[in-house]
């Protein structure tokens, strides 16, 4: 009997986040829906991630509507898909069961069939409650384990560590490592295991002896997942096909490579050398790849890569017998463990069709692609671009002090921040860790859960003002408020159980959108526009400023005001929080005294510098 090998397309999610900053419109879809309904992949990611941020943020769309509008044109052809990162689900603070119970019902509802669930610490106690509420509602539980490596330390790094009497962690990430993770997740109830890649990291010698282990270990269907940014992506999915994976992740043709999955169409080329099936109509997928080249060319001003692939179709098109024979040589190679070998056959065939080279910087720093673009911008914001290299070098540093964890949303985004937080507060002639977000100090306090390495209590101190772990506490939890809109009838912020969930998922962007959508709906009539929600304001004093005054230490939004005009504050006592970076700053006044202004308000954007409180 023919094997058959299983297909996610990852096109309208993880392709699209990767390489087009998640801005494809629900009309761009609308227009390749029909073709993947007669597609018939396994599955198709569609959801979760960046998606529901997004499309309300820039595109001022409905992430229900997006989920529902898909399922009805895809009916049952293909599985829908999303990914959450367990407890945190979208967000960056970990939630009690009723949101996650909420969440999942409601997702189910609206025509998700699978749930990729992950954690960035590779927590399993932290999937345990999407597991159990995924299929309680009929959904398949897809249980990723996150691929991550150990640090290198340098021999200078190595003797500092030594004379300050401190060891540096051994070997954590082994494969016994992930195997452990992955039978922990097998035994909460999970569906299928998926070795999630999100680095590209992961060359295509240890995807054979992962995917070997798991294969012989487990009883439930091996997915894998990576991307291509540097360099390991198609040879690695090749090594995992070859050596027994039930599934892959893949994009098609125009929205592949590069900081994304690798092409279906070459995956399909080496499954037909192989004798494998794939059980999916390319003529179908031909059809979408020729309607993402128009979708591509509209997303230009977002496309991190600027460079199409070379047009072509494996159904008509003839190899050239140069590069036959590169696949030929690439499958050998995967059989043989070859990995030098196999990757320069599969380097060759992407530089034929001209996929984008490997990212040697990304590959050298060892982070994903994601992070690093995150990293670069926002540098740009802060007009800090020369400090990059040094927050690049922090790292590590950042990365081993906060406790290992993996280079994943939302801890690649904590650790990230945090580096260029550092190099600023080194800049500045400050100590590290001068500045820190708050959801770093919740990273290195537990909150998050149990990191890889235990973080050293004296650093934990340091940080959070406490030595000891303290997992977060759900029963603190509190619901965000949803207040009425006086100017449109006295509706609600959110009107029903799913616009609340937006609200606890997405607290600042759900608040705008919907507050957007809610006076868009009533201004109709009047043919009223609501102001634009990113204006950048900030530094509105009501009355000639005389005192001293707290400023922004960074371009950011105002998530939150702590004190009022009158209010007695002690210097290092926290006025406000900023949101910049993705992460929440809480801002001390450095000095002591009474509020007299506050001269911003919630939501506003502010630029780096802007006068926030005047104490006096």
């Amino acid at each position: 009997m023919t094997r058959v090998l299983k297909i996610r397309d990852l096109t309208l999610r993880d392709g699209q986040q990767s390489s087009f900053a998640t801005r494809m419109t629900q009309q761009q879809i609308d227009r390749v829906l029909p073709f993947y309904r007669d597609a018939g992949f396994y599955a198709m990611e569609v959801w979760g991630g960046a998606v529901p941020d997004s499309v309300m943020r820039y595109l001022s769309e409905n992430p229900w509507d997006r989920l529902e509008k898909i399922k009805a044109v895809v009916g049952d052809a293909s599985k829908l898909t999303a990914l959450s990162r367990g407890r945190n689900l979208f967000g960056y603070n970990p939630y009690p069961d009723s949101v996650i119970d909420g969440f999942c019902r409601n997702a189910i509802e609206s025509g998700l069939g699978i749930m990729r669930i992950f954690d960035a610490l590779n927590d399993v106690d932290n999937v345990r409650s999407t597991v159990k509420y995924v299929k309680q509602y009929g959904g398949i539980a897809d249980c990723a384990v996150c691929y991550t490596i150990d640090p290198h330390f340098t021999a200078a790094e190595k003797i500092k560590a030594r004379m300050k009497g401190k060891k540096l962690p051994s070997k954590v990430f082994t494969n016994e490592y992930f195997l452990h993770k992955a039978r922990q997740m097998e035994d909460l109830g999970a569906d299928m295991i998926t070795i999630k890649d999100m680095s590209g990291l992961i060359p295509p010698a240890r995807v054979a002896s992962l995917m070997r282990l798991f294969k012989e270990r487990l009883s439930v269907p091996i997915d894998f997942h990576t991307h291509c940014t540097p360099g390991y992506g198609l040879g690695s999915v090749l090594s995992a096909i070859v050596h027994g994976a039930d599934i892959v992740d893949t994009n098609i043709w125009y929205f592949a490579g590069g900081p994304a999955a690798p092409p279906v169409e070459l995956i399909y080329i080496f499954c037909r050398k192989l004798g494998i099936g794939l059980e999916i109509d390319m003529e179908a997928v031909e059809k979408i790849n020729g309607e993402l080249f128009y979708i591509r060319r509209e997303l230009e001003q977002f496309d991190v890569v600027k460079k199409f692939p070379e047009k072509f179709s494996p159904l008509r098109d003839s190899l050239p017998p140069e590069i036959d024979a590169q696949f030929d040589r690439a499958i050998d190679a995967a059989r043989k463990n070859d990995e030098a070998a196999l990757l320069a056959a599969c380097h060759a065939i992407e530089a034929h069709f001209g996929f984008p080279p490997p990212n040697e910087l990304v590959k050298k720093a060892e982070i994903p692609g994601g992070m690093y673009t995150n990293m670069v911008a926002q540098l740009k914001q802060l007009k800090s671009e020369h400090i990059l290299e040094k927050a690049m070098e922090l790292i590590p540093k950042v990365r081993l002090d906060a406790g290992l964890p993996s280079l994943v949303t939302p801890t690649s985004q904590i650790v990230g921040s945090q580096a260029v937080n550092c190099a600023i507060d080194q800049m500045n002639g400050k100590p590290m860790y001068s500045n820190v977000s708050n959801q770093f100090v919740n990273l290195v306090k537990g909150e998050y859960g149990k990191t890889p390495v235990p973080v050293d209590p004296d650093f934990r101190m340091k940080i959070t003002g406490v030595r000891e772990e303290t997992p977060y506490d759900t029963s603190k939890y509190q619901m965000q408020p949803n207040p009425e809109l006086p100017e449109c009838g006295g509706v609600k912020l959110a009107e029903n159980e799913k616009e609340r969930l937006l609200l606890e998922l997405f607290p600042m962007v759900a608040k705008d959108y919907l507050a957007r959508i809610k006076k868009e709906r009533c201004k109709q009539t009047s043919g009223e526009v609501a102001s634009p929600a990113d204006e950048v304001k900030g530094g509105k004093a009501k009355a000639k400023i005389t005192g001293q005054v707290v400023e922004a230490p960074m371009p950011g939004r105002i998530f939150e005001i702590l004190v009022k005009e009158g209010d007695k504050v002690e210097a290092g006592q926290d006025v406000l929080v900023l949101e910049a970076m993705k992460m929440e700053n809480s801002i001390a006044s450095p000095f002591p005294g009474t509020v007299r202004q506050v001269l911003v308000e919630v939501g506003e954007n502010v630029p780096g510098n802007a006068p926030l409180v005047e104490i006096g």
